[in-house]
């Protein structure tokens, strides 16, 4: 392992705020990028920043970091506002502001972008957020409307300003940047600097400090690289599975934390496999003589943070994996560049959940090269392989010497017992294989799962595919109806959470088709959802972790019954409800299609997984004679035209016969023109 020159800074080195560098510590992290190793000094200084980096560099905590560390948590407004282009932009800088300020009691931070409830927005600003992150024009619209006050504003951050002045919001920024008081600090980020960003700069900033961040992104010729798509299996699972098939000489693990790298090194080293953790809370010395044993073949899998396998350079690591996807296209150069050296061929394998696609495009763009998608091994491929290296240790031993004492043994053994010869050798191969099976079972946690959906499903959404809708999930069944289960979420009506947006998260996370999730309602604080039954544990771990508008799912049996589903039926897709809170009632499904407002049959055919509405659901569609709003009329109504002039459509034997129409008589063209005497008789 070579020495390194210039040793980076740690976290502690910055004089953050107590609470903040604890946030940090717990998080796992080690030392800071390279933009934020700059970065931080000038912003806890409060200075105005004019950063240049590209996205997936660290920046969010560059600025995040120092920020919080100003906050003063007497106060209740908004301090710190920062502006995204989009609203995927602002949710994710949002989530890492709550991480970072886990320490700190009484934090409020919230995302504001179009296409959520105002009402939502209104009520978490009105009870007093710190930190705002928001996109440009929901924010003025908040400005406008005087929701959202600035007086106590101590710094606007705009995170990736290239990306906004290319989206058309560069006058919009100029407005908000006008409305903040004239003290604030600025930090300004973005991956290029076009004339108008300078503009803004020079505008705005006061002596900003500037930082410019070149990043490395070419990556060797000698590596093939390929992701896979988590989904149905376990990370660990299907890590074992390619540590079975891929032959390799070593390999490196990378994973984001000093915890994970311990955790997974034990569970690793219970399933047979001779794997080490390196991390920066080792000693010194530990750790040159766990790279020692690398070298010499006497470990073969090392599971390692970024830090901790800095310059390492072993001729022996045959494949990297990225068991954790770095947040940082610099980071995943530097890890796969610990194989393939010196011209040698290497393995690059990355882990992808469904919510870090965007990751994976950013390393794809950096690098300027794409990442094939992997076929994880099968089960049969397994199985297969088991066999003929079980087969092989036979011939192996048998060509060995010694085996004559064994011989005897067993020869007296089958006259003794008067047992087969064959039957000796099963049962001295069970004695062998111990309690764990020699062969893989195929997974059955529930008759409709396919562990290859996700897959399936990332080739089709690729260029000149055509996308299906009927076999992309990883619960999939032909069968006229599966059972379902009801599960309550932690996340309601008073988070400004959409039907939608709950259909979105559990698809993505547990790769399932939103045909298959049933019914849902949305309460007041929790919301309850119908999915097919014997959900698998390592999904429902998964979908515990996952956010919807900034909440975790924390995903639990609800306790109530759920009616059997049909996902294959034409409208397909369970009902999706807004109701209040007071109202639990499980839902009524029916075999017979809904009816009609005007009493025929339903366009969309038979609607068994929708249950008959309710007197008051129906009203507002069936002429009722109360309106749903104080002052408001009905909509539609059975005994009254729509306008006064109007006939009821559909209330006479015959049409309301045509009035003829006018014919217009043609302009006069010589109107207003002086009229000519008559010529003389």
């Amino acid at each position: 392992m070579s020495p390194e020159t210039n040793t980076p800074p740690t976290f502690a080195e910055f004089g953050l705020a107590a609470p903040v560098l604890q946030a940090v510590l717990d998080l796992g992290y080690e030392t800071p990028s390279a933009i934020q190793a700059e970065t931080i000094p000038y912003l806890l200084a409060g200075r105005d920043v004019l950063g240049q980096a590209q996205t997936g560099t660290g920046k969010t905590a560059a600025f995040a970091l120092p920020l919080l560390s100003r906050l003063d948590m007497s106060k209740t407004g908004p301090q710190i506002l920062v502006l995204a282009p989009t609203r995927e932009l602002a949710i994710q800088v949002a989530e890492a502001f709550q991480k970072y300020a886990g320490k700190l009691p009484g934090f409020h931070v919230m995302p504001i972008y179009g296409g959520q409830d105002y009402r939502t927005q209104f009520r978490q600003l009105e009870r007093g957020v710190q930190v705002v992150v928001g996109t440009p024009g929901r924010v003025m619209d908040h400005l406008r409307r005087g929701s959202l006050k600035l007086d106590g504003l101590q710094a606007l951050v705009l995170d990736e300003a290239d990306e906004m002045l290319r989206m058309g919001f560069v006058d919009d920024i100029e407005w908000i940047m006008e409305q903040t008081p004239p003290q604030r600090q600025i930090a300004l980020f973005s991956a290029t600097m076009p004339p108008a960003i300078h503009r803004i700069a020079q505008s705005y900033l006061t002596d900003p400090a500037e930082v410019k961040i070149k990043v490395k992104t070419t990556t060797a010729d000698t590596i093939r690289q390929r992701y896979w798509l988590v989904s149905g299996l376990h990370k660990l699972d299907a890590l074992t599975r390619i540590l079975e098939a891929e032959p390799f000489d070593a390999v490196i693990l990378f994973v984001r934390t000093k915890n994970e790298t311990v955790e997974l090194a034990d569970k690793l080293q219970a399933r047979g496999y001779n794997a080490v953790a390196l991390n920066g809370d080792i000693a010194q010395n530990v750790r040159e003589r766990t790279i020692d044993q690398l070298k010499k073949g006497k470990i073969d899998i090392l599971v390692a943070t970024d830090v901790a396998a800095r310059g390492l350079d072993v001729e022996r690591i045959s494949h990297v994996i990225n068991y954790d996807i770095p947040t940082d296209t610099e980071s995943y150069v530097h890890r796969i560049g610990r194989t393939g050296r010196a011209g040698r061929s290497g393995e690059a394998i990355l882990f992808v959940s469904p919510r870090e696609r965007h990751l994976l495009r950013n390393i794809e763009r950096a690098t300027r090269k794409p990442i094939d998608l992997m076929e994880l091994p099968s089960t049969d491929v397994i199985n297969t392989m088991r066999i003929a290296q079980f087969s092989q240790r036979i011939t192996d031993t048998l060509a060995e010497e010694g085996l004559d004492f064994f011989s005897q043994l067993l020869e007296g053994y089958e006259r003794e017992h008067n047992v087969p010869a064959l039957e000796i050798a099963a049962a001295l191969a069970k004695m062998l294989q111990g309690d764990s099976p020699l062969l893989l079972e195929e997974r059955k946690n529930h008759p409709a799962f396919n562990p290859n959906a996700a897959r399936e499903r990332e080739q089709e959404q690729r260029p000149g595919k055509r996308k299906s809708n009927a076999a992309n999930s990883a619960f999939s069944s032909d069968d006229d109806t599966i059972p379902m289960e009801r599960f309550r979420i932690a996340v309601g009506r008073s988070h400004g959470v959409k039907p939608g947006n709950i259909v979105g998260a559990i698809a993505n996370e547990a790769g399932l088709d939103s045909r298959y999730i049933g019914y849902i309602e949305i309460q007041d604080d929790c919301s309850l959802v119908d999915l097919p039954a014997g959900m698998p544990k390592d999904i429902l771990h998964e979908l515990r972790t996952a956010r919807v508008a900034g909440q975790l799912l924390n995903i639990e049996p609800a306790g109530e019954a759920a009616a059997d589903y049909s996902p294959n039926k034409p409208s397909g897709g369970g009902q999706r409800r807004d109701r209040g809170g007071d109202d639990r009632r499980p839902p009524q499904r029916r075999d017979g299609p809904p009816p009609r407002r005007d009493g025929g049959a339903g366009r969309g055919g038979d609607r068994p997984d929708r249950r008959p509405r309710t007197e008051k659901e129906r009203a507002p569609f069936a002429g009722g004679d109360k309106p749903r709003f104080a002052d408001e009329k009905p909509k539609f109504s059975a005994d009254k035209p729509r306008f006064a002039d109007d006939k009821p459509k559909f209330g006479g034997d015959k049409p309301p016969a045509r009035k003829p129409a006018v014919k217009k008589a043609a302009p006069d063209k010589d109107k207003g023109k002086p009229k000519r005497p008559p010529p003389a008789a």
